[in-house]
């Protein structure tokens, strides 16, 4: 039965132009099939056989890939988030790419061109050239793309010194400040501030918002509990709100945290999760600044972000005594749009005729739409979202974490038991009255538990 297909192909009537034309049909397909099989089933067997064994180890590790999604992705996105993970995927995708070539170049001389149909002859050359392009092409590009990517990990992330952290009581939390450094500032300020706590196991989130007037705070141990004792009052910058601790360490350039940088962080970063630590009594383990004008080149480069607005929002700012003001005179109107970078930036930060706490809705709203988006636009604009990146995000997760933070963001979408608490009027009052924070915490623990508090309203 071997030789009765085998040796025709591997000993052919090199006499039968017809005979070799079908020949060398028969050894482009298979080798397109299976890379390597046309020099092993035309006689080289030493070439063929190494051949298999490279497509045969691809299929084992693809087979891996398709159980670690399904089964333990974490374990897969871990590699895939680091610098010498992606490295070596981008080495992969080439060097395949050019053995495949390699492998169609050995087949066509094995196939023995001249010996083929004079008529058949061009048709097979002209299929195997791009039999033999189209794989380096593509794992040339592949590997371009990831190296995009890498360099975008190894800009953003921070490195072995930002540290692998461990779950506090099975969770994951990350403090989110949105840094608004406007012309008419001095500093800058995170306007939008909240804690995403994933569960380490099943992924689900809640998001603890933090309103940026929250006052009468304190600080966990360290140099802002040293400075401020009795609570954040009496500070050095004009109000002493939540979002000016960052401010004051900033603009004051205080001699404190200095070790910030070795763990991929800063000074005023660090003061400010001091107190939100002190606010929500959770750990926090990261951070992720995102800049709100940079923020607006993401949402351009992802070609828009579509929101469903609620009400008319106004793009301009109150009256704040400054010479020459005018109301605005454009709006995004409510309904389905698709907002450009421009026009989601005014939709998270207008304050004209709103409140904060609408406000901090309304970026809630525009977060959940980006994670959203952003995986599909990555298919079309996955370039331009990368370059866009190094200018938007700065944090402390280090790569490899941020694959397993990735995981738990993948696990956490869709799920019915997310939890959203605002610790922010009706819910928690904070206008006139000194905050209750035990009641915060009360609060935060009752949503951990799985309690939606805003479900009793």
């Amino acid at each position: 039965m071997h030789s009765s297909f085998a040796r025709p192909l591997r000993q052919p009537d090199v006499s039968s132009p017809e005979f070799m034309t079908r020949r060398a049909w028969w050894l482009l397909v298979a080798n397109l099939l299976v890379p390597g099989a046309g020099p092993l089933l035309a006689g080289n067997r030493r070439f063929g056989r190494a051949g298999l064994r490279l497509w045969l180890l691809w299929v084992y590790v693809l087979i891996a890939v398709l159980v670690l999604w399904f089964v333990l992705r974490s374990a897969l996105f871990f590699p895939l988030t680091t610098s010498w993970g992606l490295r070596l995927l981008a080495w992969v995708f080439l060097g395949y790419g050019l053995w495949m070539a390699v492998t169609m170049v050995e087949t066509m001389r094995q196939a023995r061109l001249i010996r083929v149909d004079a008529l058949a002859r061009g048709l097979v050359l002209v299929v195997a050239l791009i039999a033999t392009v189209i794989p380096v092409f593509v794992g040339g590009f592949i590997a371009t793309q990831i190296g995009v990517v890498r360099n975008t990990v190894d800009n953003i992330f921070g490195g072995g010194s930002a540290g692998l952290k461990l779950p506090a009581d099975g969770r994951i939390n990350v403090m989110l400040l949105g840094g608004d450094a406007g012309a008419d500032r001095e500093g800058v300020r995170p306007d939008s501030i909240s804690v995403m706590s994933f569960d380490a196991f099943t992924g689900q989130v809640t998001t603890i918002g933090l309103p940026r007037t929250l006052t009468d705070f304190g600080f966990v141990d360290g140099p802002m509990h040293d400075m401020y004792p009795d609570g954040y009052t009496g500070c050095n910058v004009d109000v002493c709100y939540l979002n000016s601790v960052y401010t004051e360490v900033t603009v004051w350039n205080y001699d404190m945290y200095q070790d910030a940088a070795d763990h991929g962080s800063e000074p005023a970063i660090e003061a400010t999760k001091d107190a939100v630590e002190w606010i929500t009594g959770l750990d926090i383990q990261y951070h992720v600044m995102i800049n709100m004008q940079g923020f607006a080149d993401l949402v351009d480069a992802m070609g828009g972000v579509e929101i469903d607005v609620k009400e008319r929002i106004a793009m301009g700012i109150n009256d704040d005594g400054s010479p020459g003001w005018t109301p605005p005179t454009a709006y995004i109107e409510p309904g389905l749009q698709t907002l450009n970078g421009d026009h989601a930036l005014w939709y998270a930060r207008s304050r004209y005729e709103t409140t904060d706490y609408a406000r901090m809705e309304r970026q809630r709203e525009l977060q959940d739409a980006i994670i959203a988006q952003l995986p599909g636009a990555m298919v079309q604009h996955s370039r331009a979202i990368m370059n866009s990146l190094d200018e938007v995000v700065t944090t402390d997760i280090p790569k490899g974490q941020i694959g397993i933070i990735a995981d738990l963001a993948l696990k956490s979408r869709g799920r019915d038991d997310n939890i959203r608490l605002d610790l922010a009027p009706p819910l928690f009052q904070i206008e006139d009255v000194v905050p209750d924070y035990e009641y915060g915490h009360t609060l935060i623990e009752d949503a951990l538990a799985g309690n939606d508090p805003n479900a009793t309203q």
